[in-house]
């Protein structure tokens, strides 16, 4: 069956490899939706090409901007309108598939009411099971919605766990890629540049998710995601370190086998399992892994006083309860100031740990619990970084 596509995030990296699949597979995938940012020239490319039946963009001006050009087509903006691009009613039996590939905690309401309209998810937006994931993941099981993940970690994990019995699971192991400065000491991070943070050597991916990579935040909150998304302990989700992003994820069981998935550094390979799941379809313009050209694979065992990111992730997550809130909120902004140049590389880590450290934790908040604590922590670094 056809499938409606609602892209929260259309003009993101997520977004924009997303409309390459649909674009290589109109029969299969129609773009419904689309909720952009302020790039309003590409959502006018976007728009012209796939010809949506709701848009969506940040500013209320924007939004009149594109009613005027495109008159046929319902507008929005705001919060008000992301929500309604991941709940909109098209009026025809196709399966809806909401992608949400918005940055931030920004995609947790929309997608706690995607959820509730009973739309199935395909989920690059981390922040959504990091700092909600008992509320998202209750009211997946209560709806009987299926939500797939787009990141090539989970992606790695889903794919190795298929047809498995999750309760013979031992470990989940996770790669990483190590970020821009993987060989740089400590010491060698003072004073590092934007631009140098943002030269990742294996992947191209927006602004913020290529920071959290450099400072291992990243790693962490897929540690968190994956306890949510495949109800495994903390203590039986490893990482490690793996230069080639080859191997994206692996699953060691109790009788010690150990299953991989391996694919080049294409992200259109989860994006593209996760709206044609349970099917593979043949990735267009893609390269294949020869593995015979790889010559050897390396793995190394991450360093928590070298990646001390990483160790506040796994700490808030065995926390729980607002703990993850708090370091999702506290590195969201501090990597905004970092990006504009307000403060310097090791500060991300610092602001963290400070935010954690003083937090009073709520052990079951609600959505409300949780969306108060993120405006809170967001303001106060705001606040004190223009001091």
């Amino acid at each position: 069956m056809k499938k409606n596509i609602f892209l929260l995030g259309g003009t993101g990296s997520i977004g924009l490899q997303t409309l390459d699949v649909i674009r290589h597979n109109k029969q299969r995938y129609q773009l419904c939706t689309l909720a952009a940012g302020r790039n309003i020239s590409k959502t006018i490319e976007i728009i012209d090409e796939f010809n949506p039946l709701f848009v969506s963009v940040t500013r209320e001006q924007d939004a009149r901007q594109l009613q005027a050009l495109y008159p046929h087509i319902v507008m929005d903006y705001g919060e008000q309108g992301l929500i309604q691009a991941a709940t909109f009613e098209p009026n025809n039996n196709y399966e809806n598939l909401v992608v949400t590939a918005v940055v931030g905690s920004v995609g947790l309401v929309p997608t706690v009411e995607a959820i509730k309209k009973g739309y199935n998810l395909a989920i690059a937006n981390k922040e959504t099971l990091v700092t909600a994931g008992h509320i998202i993941m209750h009211l997946a099981n209560k709806h009987n919605v299926t939500i797939m993940p787009i990141d090539s970690e989970h992606s790695a994990l889903f794919q190795c766990l298929n047809g498995e019995n999750d309760k013979k699971i031992k470990d989940l192991i996770i790669t990483a890629s190590g970020g821009s400065f993987r060989d740089r000491t400590r010491e060698e991070l003072e004073g590092v540049s934007v631009k140098q943070a943002l030269s990742h050597p294996n992947w191209s991916m927006g602004s913020k998710i290529t920071i959290d990579s450099a400072t291992m935040m990243n790693k962490g909150l897929e540690v968190i995601e994956a306890h949510w998304l495949y109800n495994v302990p903390y203590e039986h989700i490893k990482t490690v370190l793996h230069r080639e992003s080859i191997v994206h994820s692996m699953v060691e069981f109790v009788d010690t086998s150990i299953m991989a998935q391996l694919g080049t550094p294409d992200m259109r390979i989860p994006i593209q399992y996760a709206l044609s799941y349970p099917e593979r379809i043949e990735l267009k313009n893609a390269k294949s892994l020869n593995v015979w050209e790889l010559g050897s694979l390396h793995f190394e065992p991450l360093d928590f006083n070298r990646f001390p990111c990483l160790k506040y992730a796994y700490d808030s997550g065995q926390t729980g309860g607002t703990m993850t809130t708090v370091l999702n909120a506290s590195n969201e902004a501090a990597v905004s100031l970092f990006l504009n140049e307000k403060i310097n590389f090791l500060d991300i880590e610092t602001i963290v740990y400070n935010e954690l450290e003083s937090h009073n934790v709520i052990k079951n908040p609600s959505l409300d619990d949780i969306r108060a604590v993120d405006s809170e922590i967001k303001e106060k670094i705001k606040t004190n970084s223009s001091l």
